[in-house]
């Protein structure tokens, strides 16, 4: 019987493909992040306690927050624009979310920042934004140590109306606006490249501190 060799099997060349592999994907990864968060700017608002009163204090100074935004970056199509104008007003809606504050008959301090914040993935009605890095206004009310509310406030994805074309006015891509809404198998697993990469590399930071 004749016998043919067998090639040998090279564990070096099998763990260096996939050592690519996962340095391709975590490039393309930290690139598509990095995209997204070039052309939005986060709604977080942090509530006082998680007291029930708090939580519904939240929203109620979320309504005013976000109907006060609205007005100040109603026609702006650049994240950078948007960005300064809210930089800009800073006191007016430290003052819009202190009012609503005070006249719910809370005497809570109010904190409204413009910041770069890291968040984990996060789901919002109908569209999800992978982990990462992203400029938020942030709206901290008196202690900021109860259950926080996000959204997107440029582009507004805050409103459930909001359409592919609204988005790519405002830079957001095709690819972008499938990303984030989930809508196909394809996009879905690259989102979750996405997540895993910014989660793994957002928890060796931490560490390394």
């Amino acid at each position: 019987m004749r016998y043919f060799p067998v090639p040998s099997f090279s564990w070096r060349r099998l763990v260096a493909l996939l050592a690519a592999g996962l340095v391709c994907t975590a490039l393309w990864a930290e690139a598509a992040q990095t995209q997204l968060a070039d052309h939005v700017i986060r709604l977080h608002v942090l509530a006082n306690s998680d007291r029930q009163a708090d939580q519904t204090l939240k929203l109620q100074v979320r309504d005013a927050v976000l109907k006060k935004t609205d007005t100040l970056l109603a026609g702006q199509q650049d994240a950078g624009q948007a960005a300064a104008l809210l930089q800009d007003n800073l006191d007016l809606l430290t003052q819009t979310a202190q009012v609503e504050v005070f006249s719910r008959g809370y005497a809570y301090p109010v904190d409204v920042r413009l910041e770069e914040t890291w968040f984990p993935t996060r789901n919002y009605e109908n569209i999800s934004l992978p982990a990462g890095n992203y400029l938020a206004l942030r709206v901290l009310i008196g202690e900021a140590a109860g259950k926080n509310w996000w959204c997107v406030v440029f582009p507004s994805l805050c409103l459930p109306a909001v359409t592919e074309t609204s988005l790519q006015a405002s830079g957001l891509s095709h690819g972008d606006y499938t990303l984030i809404r989930e809508e196909d198998q394809p996009y879905h697993i690259r989102f979750k490249a996405i997540e895993w990469w910014e989660t793994c590399k957002h928890l060796l930071f931490d560490q390394s501190k």
